[in-house]
C-alpha cells in the first residue's frame, strides 16, 4: 500500500467562468494548487486529500487522481505510451477498470470508441505483466477505477475517478422543479457573493431550493459529501480506511458545531408562487438537515419586501424553458427590479439565460460574468448594494 505521505496530483473539474471559486476552496483545504485552466483545478496532495476533497468541496463535479499526461498523434503511439504507465501503482489486479468518458478538442485523436478500446487495452496489457500473469483475464471484480480521458491540442491526459457519481449529487434533492440549477453551481455562485452567514439571503424564484440549501450549509458548516460514499471509499491499495473514518468524523465535528453556534443566526427566505414546488423544497432541505434554517413562503416576486437593511437577493429566475410564453418575462423581470429597488442598500445577483434581462431588471448590472450551465451559455449579472457596518467576527466567514 501506497503511504500516505506520497504526494499525488488531483483535477478537480468545474464549471467554465468558476475556476477561481474552486482554486479559493482547494487553498482553504491546504493544498497546493499545480495548475488553473478553463474548465478545471488542478492540485497536489496525499492520500487523505481525496478524502478530504470529496467530502468537503462544494464546487467541483469530482476529484481524479491524475494518472499520466502526453503527447499522442497516432493510436499506435498512445497505445505505447500507456503501456508504459506504471498503472500497477494505482490500479490492483482485481480492478474494475474502463474509460467512463474521454473528450477530444482540436487533436488528431478524436475518436471516443478508439480512446476507450486501446487505453483499456494497453492497462489490461500492462497489468497483467506487472503482475506476472500474462494471458489471464483480469477478474475484475473489486473497486472501481473509472478513466477518464481528455485530449487537447494533443495532448493526453489520464485520471482515475475518485468520486463516482457526481459530487453535484449531494443525496438530498429527490424532488426537483423544473430547470433546477445544480448544487455545485449554486454554491459556486454564493461564493462570488459578499454572503456570509450573518447576512440575509433572499431567493424569490427558489424553486427546489438550492440556492437556500446550499447557503444553510455552508452557514451551519455541514460538508456537502459527509453523507454519502465515494468510488474510493473501496480502494485499498493507495489509501486505507481509517482515512475516510478520520474525515467523517472531522465533518460530524464541524456540522455539530456549526449547528450550535452559527445556525440560528442564519436569516435565509426562499419564495416561490407554486405551492408544489415549495412542498419540494421543503423535503429536500430536510433531508440536508437544515429545515429549521430555512423559511419557506408561496409569494410572488411582485410582494418582495424585507424591513432590514443589506440583504442580498441571489436568484435564478425562469428565462423562457420554464415558461409557457415567453412574452411573461418583461412583466416578471420588471418586477424583480422593481421590488429590488425598493429594498435599503441591498445586492442582487441573478443568473440567467435570458439576452434582455438587464433591460427589464431596470439598469445595467455592476458586472455581468459569463458562465455555462452545461452546453448554456448564462449571464451572472451582480447589482451591488452599499456595504454593510463590520460584521459580527464571531460570525463564520464561509
Amino acid at each position: 500500500m501506497a503511504g500516505r505521505s506520497e504526494t499525488y496530483e488531483f483535477i478537480a473539474p468545474c464549471h467554465f467562468g468558476l475556476e477561481a471559486c474552486t482554486k479559493k476552496e482547494i487553498m482553504r483545504l491546504g493544498y497546493e494548487i499545480s495548475e488553473v485552466s478553463d474548465g478545471k483545478v488542478s492540485f497536489k496532495g496525499d492520500a487523505q486529500a481525496i478524502c478530504r476533497s470529496n467530502i468537503f468541496m462544494r464546487t467541483t463535479e469530482r476529484i481524479l487522481l491524475k494518472v499520466c499526461e502526453f503527447k499522442a498523434y497516432t493510436w499506435d503511439e498512445l497505445f505505447e505510451l500507456v503501456y508504459a504507465v506504471s498503472w500497477e501503482d494505482v490500479i490492483p489486479w482485481n480492478g474494475r477498470i474502463w474509460v467512463a468518458k474521454a473528450a477530444s478538442v482540436k487533436s488528431k485523436l478524436f475518436s471516443p470508441r478508439d480512446f476507450q478500446t486501446i487505453i483499456q487495452k494497453a492497462i489490461v496489457k500492462r497489468l497483467q505483466k506487472a503482475y506476472k500473469r500474462e494471458g489471464e483475464r483480469l477478474p475484475m471484480d473489486g473497486a472501481d477505477y473509472a478513466l477518464r480521458v481528455s485530449a487537447y491540442k494533443d495532448v493526453i491526459t489520464i485520471g482515475i475517478d475518485t468520486s463516482g457519481e457526481s459530487l453535484h449529487k449531494r443525496g438530498y434533492r429527490k424532488l426537483t422543479a423544473k430547470a433546477p440549477i445544480t448544487e455545485t453551481l449554486a454554491a459556486a455562485l454564493l461564493m462570488l457573493t459578499p454572503w456570509r452567514n450573518d447576512r440575509i439571503l433572499v431567493d424569490p424564484f427558489c424553486g427546489s431550493g438550492t440556492f437556500c440549501i446550499e447557503a444553510a450549509m455552508m452557514a451551519a458548516n455541514i460538508a456537502p459529501g459527509m453523507e454519502r460514499n465515494f468510488a474510493a471509499t473501496r480502494w485499498s491499495n493507495i489509501m486505507d480506511k481509517t482515512l475516510w473514518y478520520a474525515t467523517y468524523d472531522e465533518a460530524r465535528g464541524l456540522k455539530s458545531d456549526g449547528l450550535k453556534q452559527y445556525g440560528e443566526h442564519t436569516d435565509i427566505q426562499g419564495y416561490d408562487i407554486d405551492p408544489e414546488v415549495l412542498y419540494a423544497a421543503r423535503e429536500n432541505a430536510e433531508r440536508a438537515g437544515v429545515r429549521d434554517l430555512i423559511h419557506f413562503q408561496s409569494r410572488d416576486v411582485a410582494l418582495l419586501s424585507h424591513p432590514k437593511k443589506y440583504g442580498l437577493i441571489v436568484t435564478n429566475p425562469p428565462y423562457g424553458e420554464r415558461l409557457e410564453e415567453k412574452e411573461d418575462l418583461p412583466e416578471l423581470y420588471k418586477a424583480l427590479g422593481d421590488r429590488y429597488a425598493a429594498l435599503d442598500d441591498w445586492s442582487m445577483y441573478v443568473i440567467t439565460a435570458w439576452e434582455d434581462a438587464e433591460k427589464y431588471l431596470g439598469r445595467k448590472a455592476d458586472k455581468n460574468r459569463k458562465i455555462y450551465n452545461g452546453m448554456m451559455k448564462t449571464y451572472f449579472y451582480s447589482y451591488l448594494g452599499a456595504k454593510p457596518p463590520a460584521l459580527n467576527k464571531e460570525h463564520l466567514k464561509i
